[in-house]
């Protein structure tokens, strides 16, 4: 069945809103463990932070197995969304991180399934995944709702920006006006990164961030603490 142009665009912005129960707003992916140590101790350091995760870790492997969890569930291959589901579990660098993309990839299922619209066998699938990370589950939406896996893959990018830039806004803390420069600043470039992602080919996808499994890590028994990553 074709879906209007204009409900797929609601449907993605319904997606990438922090109205999405998924808990992100609980996570702050090392960055509360960066401000801890005084990495970041400004705006100016904070929007530094943000722009190399996502250079580095976003982008060369979170966003292509994204992409390619949608293209999986669109065919549909079970067997691929099982294959990229378990390798980016496996690339999660510490216990917190991990743990953080199956509780979000957890509740975004238990939404997907209570909502109409979705197939059998789409649902058998999402259940027969006994631990699912979140881009599978937001794959899976994407492919449910036919949208653009472009359009979605700005969204998703803009989702986990918008939640970063909240995370420093709380924990360094910052002005709401700081917040706002950085989503202008760091979200121009989300198309130009969005685009060079779907250049990957499946070799190419890694991330390399030793020092952020260092700071996650360590904020794993930090002291005080207002997230849970």
């Amino acid at each position: 069945m074709k879906v209007d142009k204009d409900i797929s665009l609601v449907r993605l912005l319904q997606l990438a809103s922090p109205a999405l129960p998924v808990g992100a707003y609980s996570y702050s992916q090392g960055l509360e463990a960066a401000v801890e140590i005084k990495i970041i101790r400004d705006a100016s350091t904070a929007a530094r932070w943000i722009g190399d995760m996502l250079e580095y870790s976003i982008a060369p492997m979170e966003a292509p197995v994204l992409l390619r969890s949608i293209a999986a569930w669109e065919v549909p291959n079970y067997s691929a969304v099982e294959k990229w589901n378990a390798l980016f579990l496996a690339s999660r660098e510490t216990s917190e991180l991990r743990a953080e993309t199956l509780q979000m990839g957890f509740s975004l299922r238990k939404l997907l399934t209570e909502l109409t619209g979705m197939s059998d066998d789409t649902r058998a699938q999402l259940a027969r995944l006994e631990e699912i990370a979140y881009p599978t589950a937001f794959g899976c939406a994407v492919a449910q709702w036919q949208i653009s896996s472009q359009s979605a893959l700005v969204a998703y990018l803009w989702s986990w920006l918008e939640n970063q830039v909240m995370a420093a806004v709380k924990a360094v803390p910052l002005g709401q006006t700081d917040g706002q420069r950085m989503l202008l600043a760091v979200g121009a470039r989300l198309d130009a990164i969005a685009d060079r992602i779907a250049l990957l080919d499946d070799d190419d996808l890694g991330s390399f961030v030793p020092g952020l499994a260092l700071l996650s890590s360590q904020h794993e028994t930090q002291y005080s603490r207002l997230f849970r990553s």
